[in-house]
């Protein structure tokens, strides 16, 4: 029941991150008959898309949902005053991990030297070498390992962003919420702001 108590985010992000992985599995068909060898399921993609599209579309927005969300944590506290460090570690995770699966469909399905042919494809390739770091970092023993650094290099979360959106954006893909939700999100950090907030949630709570 502990352990339940200290990890239910974890746990929650986990699978909430997880499930999207069913969708991608059902677009692809693995064959053991004569080694191992994975190929597109045909006419799995729906939505007017083929295969391959709808594969790039779902393992892309998940990346960039997950980065988001990362990023609203805290404005989220600022807000509402909940926050949970660790949640926000899995978050990241789930933001890696995504954008690796973006990254290893597109090398898999175009070749890894079609990754310098556009400028988007560029960004996003950035994008994920920035995560490396971010993923293998994610975790207390670094934190402790790293202590204030440990907070520098996880402020590149930032230009990852900046660099996704781009790589979005230039591919016209309905970025534009995901860019006015991290926006606002910068607005509401500004210390003026920020203070302006919180010392109107604490009158709230006095009042309470």
């Amino acid at each position: 029941m502990t352990f339940l108590k200290k990890n239910y985010g974890w746990m929650l992000v986990t699978i909430l991150a997880s499930l999207p992985l069913l969708v991608l599995t059902n677009m692809l068909e693995v064959n053991l008959s004569n080694g191992f060898s994975i190929a597109l399921a045909e006419g799995a993609g729906g939505e007017g898309k083929t295969t391959l599209e709808m594969l790039y579309h779902v393992s892309g927005e998940f990346a960039i949902r997950w980065m988001t969300a990362v990023l609203t944590c805290t404005p989220f506290f600022i807000l509402f005053g909940v926050t949970n460090l660790f949640v926000r570690q899995a978050m990241g995770i789930a933001t890696a991990v995504w954008s690796f699966i973006h990254f290893i469909i597109f090398v898999w399905a175009e070749g890894f030297l079609e990754t310098f042919t556009q400028v988007n494809y560029v960004a996003g390739f950035i994008a994920v070498l920035i995560l490396i770091p971010l993923f293998f970092t994610s975790n207390r023993k670094s934190m402790k390992l790293l202590k204030l650094n440990w907070k520098k290099l996880q402020s590149l979360a930032y230009a990852a962003i900046f660099l996704s959106l781009v790589h979005v954006a230039i591919l016209e893909k309905t970025w534009i919420i995901y860019a006015v939700i991290v926006g606002l999100g910068f607005i509401i950090r500004i210390p003026s702001v920020r203070k302006k907030i919180m010392a109107m949630r604490k009158r709230k709570a006095g009042l309470a």
